[in-house]
């Protein structure tokens, strides 16, 4: 079962990448960070309730929470670098280096968890990594501001990739003794801390009044879908192993690329489409 949900999880995490690119063509990115985890948390809670879940919040050990918090903090980060990339780079680019995180994951779940590392997954690896290098591949002639632009993207995906893949080690942890909807609302709730925490402390409260509607209504509906990708990625977590699960979410890749050329036009390279052949 857990499989349908790694699936379901790679869908809606596919779909986030669109419609939060919808909705910071003007809006800050860590405005739009924190608006759309607002929407998660409630998202998130509400699914607490409606399984009854809530009951376990008095059960909740200090190791596990300390896990939760752990993974709240290293989700915000990932989030706060994932949406400077993709402000700053294209769809098809900034992606592919954010889901390079799986190769980082299975690695830690071989340290930390003790899964296994078959060849199948060492090929998985290797392909993924050789996929990820033709995906970034830049183009020959680019002017000098659009290298150092290129440049910027780039440090914030990888930085978001790393950080992606500590979410889901310490996440991993955290909900082995307590319902995963339970476990991603606390996670959820540190994550708004941290991202409110970040739009005050930069001074950037009072461009939440002067976001339009329109992109209004994309931030809030990527908090919908980030919301339905993590309830589906921690059920799928907490009934199967970290270093598949994470591999069959990081699809989402397809769905993005396949939504980026649709909606933005983005256009692929001929290594780029010869990977999405593959």
């Amino acid at each position: 079962m857990w499989i349908f949900y790694a699936i379901g999880s790679s869908f809606f995490a596919g779909i986030t990448a669109i419609l939060a690119k919808c909705g910071i063509q003007k809006t800050d990115s860590d405005v739009a960070t924190a608006i759309r985890t607002v929407v998660v948390l409630i998202f998130s809670w509400l699914m607490v309730l409606i399984t009854g879940a809530g009951s376990g919040v008095g059960r909740i050990s200090a190791r596990t929470m300390v896990f939760l918090i752990l993974s709240g903090l290293s989700t915000g980060a990932s989030w706060l670098c994932y949406f400077h990339a993709l402000q700053k780079g294209d769809i098809n680019k900034v992606v592919p280096v954010d889901k390079s995180s799986t190769i980082l994951t299975i690695l830690l779940a071989l340290i930390f968890l003790n899964e296994g590392l078959t060849w199948g997954k060492t090929a998985a690896v290797v392909l993924i990594a050789i996929g990820i290098m033709l995906m970034i591949c830049r183009k020959e002639i680019e002017s000098k501001q659009e290298k150092k632009r290129n440049g910027t993207w780039l440090i914030y995906a990888v930085l978001s990739a790393v950080f992606a893949s500590l979410t889901s080690i310490l996440g991993k942890i955290g909900i082995q003794d307590i319902d995963s909807n339970l476990g991603t609302a606390i996670r959820t709730t540190v994550v708004l801390l941290m991202a409110w925490l970040m739009v005050f402390i930069t001074g950037k409260q009072r461009q939440i009044r002067k976001t339009e509607k329109r992109e209004l209504a994309f931030i809030i509906l990527s908090g919908f879908a980030t919301g339905a990708s993590w309830l589906c990625y921690y059920h799928a977590l907490q009934q199967g192993p970290a270093s598949v699960v994470v591999a069959v979410d990081k699809l989402s890749i397809l769905v993005t690329i396949a939504f980026s050329w649709i909606v933005f036009h983005e256009k692929l390279t001929k290594k780029q489409r010869w990977v999405w052949r593959v």
